[in-house]
């Protein structure tokens, strides 16, 4: 069974996937998506995207980390997926998922699955671009506003050898309302071949059970579960070895704030560790009144020094 941390644009950078692999369960992570339009970046802005290629594609954690690209042009991907393999990335990630509203405007993410021979094209270019034995894997929804279509999508996607499929469980007109469609996995699986992995509204380890109950699939993806509760990928791996599941308090999961705090000031600067601290304990408070609690005390402030002493007053051990 492996656990994968989703590849959530604008939350999942290298510090939370560093500060979140070191708390254990994560067995496979993917970056934030790399935005290819018809130009080969510089060696910089891969290292940017994913630092972790300078330590073997790997966080400090030891997990490894797949590069993901984003784009509607298939020799422009696959020029730049050859680069990112060039520079160590362990794998190549499309993504065919992305609801945003920009990125589908722009020929990008879930507006890709209208046309399954696009689909197809993009896969299979970048595929034969890269060295077999680098994995190159995809990430769809369920459609872009039918979910019938996931089939012959998945059947696109297996028909260009990707390594695996990951499927949200949702199409982009879905958004992110609940619930996630999993049924439709083993409808996909009874189609296809290539392996499954299952994403969407895995919120706790019931959840995961359940999904497991629905799908029957071997590999999972979570993403913002893991944003509420840091050490659901723990708990799921103590669940799955028949272990008594931890259970998870404020006491464990404030001292993370100030360490993601710093590690995000060290890797931008302060506004952006201001930034993005405030959205993390936004998503811990959905399931955490503590939590919720400190947001609303310090979400107003903006200086760096004054936010700093509060995350130190109130989440020091």
């Amino acid at each position: 069974m492996k656990l994968f941390l989703a590849p959530m644009e604008g939350v999942v950078d290298w510090v939370m996937r560093d500060t979140l692999t070191t708390l254990g369960g994560i067995d496979h992570c993917v970056t934030e998506f790399l935005r290819i339009t018809d130009k080969l970046y510089p060696d910089s802005v891969f290292y940017k995207n994913c630092p972790e290629l300078k330590t073997g594609s790997r966080t400090r954690a030891g997990t490894p980390v797949f590069v993901q690209l984003l784009g509607g042009q298939a020799e422009p991907l696959a020029e730049n997926a050859v680069r990112a393999v060039e520079l160590g990335a362990l794998g190549v990630d499309l993504n065919f998922g992305c609801p945003a509203k920009t990125v589908n405007r722009h020929d990008g993410g879930a507006s890709i699955l209208k046309s399954c021979d696009r689909v197809f094209t993009i896969v299979d270019t970048v595929r034969k671009a890269v060295p077999r034995k680098v994995p190159v894997t995809a990430k769809i929804r369920l459609g872009f506003d039918d979910p019938t279509k996931c089939i012959e999508i998945a059947q696109a996607v297996e028909e260009a050898q990707a390594n695996w499929l990951t499927v949200h469980c949702r199409t982009k007109t879905d958004g992110y309302k609940p619930p996630a469609y999993w049924e439709w996995i083993p409808k996909i699986q009874e189609k296809t071949k290539i392996p499954l992995v299952a994403n969407g509204e895995i919120w706790n380890v019931h959840d995961f059970h359940r999904c497991i109950e629905v799908t029957g699939c071997d590999s999972y993806m979570i993403g913002r579960g893991v944003m509420s509760n840091p050490f659901i990928f723990k708990q799921i791996k103590q669940s799955l070895d028949q272990k008594e599941v931890e259970l998870v308090s404020w006491e464990r999961t404030k001292p993370l704030l100030p360490q993601f705090f710093e590690a995000s000031t060290v890797f931008i600067n302060d506004d952006f560790a201001v930034s993005r601290t405030k959205q993390w304990l936004k998503a811990l408070s959905l399931k955490n009144e503590e939590a919720k609690q400190l947001f609303e005390e310090i979400k107003v402030i903006t200086k760096a020094p004054e936010f700093r002493s509060n995350l130190e007053k109130h989440c020091s051990v």
